[in-house]
């Protein structure tokens, strides 16, 4: 692979985990309601959360493993062609 092709699947990546801190957000957005009325109407338990995170966790998990190795292989090719 080219450097440019693994500098745009590094950048695809961040994104990625960009898309994990998002789905971050709203978890936090449920656990922690804004206005006190909110805890009626959103009302998710111990175990549908805790199901949630570990998807999550699971998720970000693989692609900063994807992110990383992007980034190994870009290093990688710069070091090969002499870039700096």
């Amino acid at each position: 692979a080219s450097a440019e092709s693994l500098a745009l699947q590094a950048c695809d990546d961040v994104d990625s985990l960009h898309a994990v801190q998002r789905a971050y957000a709203c978890i936090e957005k449920l656990i922690v309601p804004q206005r006190v009325g909110e805890t009626e109407e959103v009302f998710p338990t111990r175990t549908e959360l805790g199901a949630l995170v570990r998807l999550v966790n699971e998720e970000l998990q693989r692609r900063i493993e994807a992110a990383d190795a992007t980034t190994q292989s870009l290093r990688a090719a710069l070091g090969e062609g002499g870039v700096q």
